[in-house]
């Protein structure tokens, strides 16, 4: 979501900055036509083009740039200065060279003056170092919007994603089946740009016909290898035994390690079958129609009845992959679940010590589990 200084009626100096490029320079262009003089003509813009290869180019633009902000307009008019697509201001090489640290404090002093009359600056950057005292300087003299992309390993993005989703759809009139929602924002990943051209690629495909079902975002969305694992885990959950044993032969063909698949995909979703059915019976929890709602009952239960939940990185519970499985853990019996565990302990140990086929290996796995 968008982060935003309040306005001001005497703002001149404006900042679009954050790593969600696509929105970045949607919004960065919008505002410069807006902020641009209407009657100024040709000398009513100047862009400075930021995007460079190496630290002089950058501390050439940045010095042009300087001299774009202490150059009057012609005919006492108005102009709009936009250092455009800025690439110097991250915590990379370029950003961290002397040369541009030297032209970016110019430019910080420049900035910190009244800018002359009828001057207004614009800066769009898709990274910038947060840290650095030419961010920290700007951002107490600009009005800033900061557009960052979800970050998918971060708890949560699932629901932001969704957020994205149903919003770019509804502009477009289209209208997801439950379980076509979830399988598109986990395929998208989050990323603005894809979501936005696989809708516009559905929305072509779909023509008059407005509801989005499971199968059109199969047969229109690619897989990543993300979303191949991912897919197999919810075939696996759905008891559909044909296009499970039809993804891990996709995996396998795509050079995915027998062991890899079975520890990445089908072990995390028998324990997480058992785990919410387990949850669910104990505490009498309702099959949830979407796994936010299971991740909402999640969070009402006291701490020593998660306790032993699988995390994420920051500590989060995995409620998403858990909500899932919360709504197939009814098709489960308790014992086939621990059983499947089982297979597959004896599947990893067949993997690395035989020499039998590993297809044939994981498929007996996936037909004891589901079969």
């Amino acid at each position: 979501m968008p982060k935003a200084k309040a306005r001001t009626a005497t703002a001149k100096i404006y900042g679009v900055v954050g790593s969600d490029e696509a929105e970045v320079k949607r919004v960065g262009a919008g505002l410069a036509e807006e902020l641009t003089p209407p009657d100024a003509g040709d000398f009513g813009l100047e862009v400075i083009d930021g995007c460079v290869d190496n630290a002089d180019q950058g501390a050439t633009k940045i010095r042009s740039t300087i001299e774009a902000l202490q150059t009057l307009p012609f005919f006492g008019g108005a102009k709009l200065i936009w250092l455009k697509n800025a690439n110097f201001l991250a915590d990379s090489i370029l950003g961290r060279s002397a040369a541009v640290q030297e032209a970016l404090e110019g430019l910080t002093d420049v900035l910190g003056q009244d800018l002359g009359d009828g001057i207004t600056f614009l800066l769009t950057a898709t990274e910038v170092d947060k840290r650095r005292s030419f961010y920290k300087s700007f951002a107490k003299n600009a009005e800033i919007q900061i557009f960052d992309g979800i970050d998918s390993t971060r708890s949560g993005w699932e629901e932001e994603a969704t957020e994205i989703v149903r919003k770019h759809a509804k502009k477009m009139g289209l209208q997801f089946e439950d379980e076509a929602l979830v399988l598109f924002v986990l395929l998208t990943g989050g990323d603005r740009r894809q979501i936005e051209n696989e809708l516009e690629k559905i929305d072509i495909f779909l023509g008059k016909k407005r509801s989005v079902t499971i199968d059109e975002v199969r047969d229109l969305v690619p897989l990543s290898r993300s979303g191949v694992i991912f897919e197999l885990g919810n075939a696996l959950a759905e008891r559909d035994l044909e296009r499970a044993l039809q993804l891990v032969r996709r995996l396998l063909d795509q050079g995915e390690s027998a062991i890899g698949i079975l520890l990445v995909a089908i072990l995390p979703t028998i324990r997480n079958l058992l785990l919410a059915g387990d949850l669910m019976s104990r505490y009498r929890m309702q099959r949830p129609h979407m796994p936010f709602q299971f991740i909402s009952a999640l969070n009402r239960l006291p701490p020593e009845a998660v306790a032993h939940l699988p995390r994420k990185k920051d500590g989060a519970i995995s409620g998403y992959a858990l909500g899932i499985a919360a709504q197939n853990a009814h098709q489960f019996d308790r014992n086939r679940l621990l059983e499947g565990m089982d297979a597959c302990l004896d599947a990893n140990v067949r993997l690395v010590s035989s020499q039998l086929d590993h297809e044939l290996v994981l498929t007996e796995i996936v037909i004891k589990l589901i079969g």
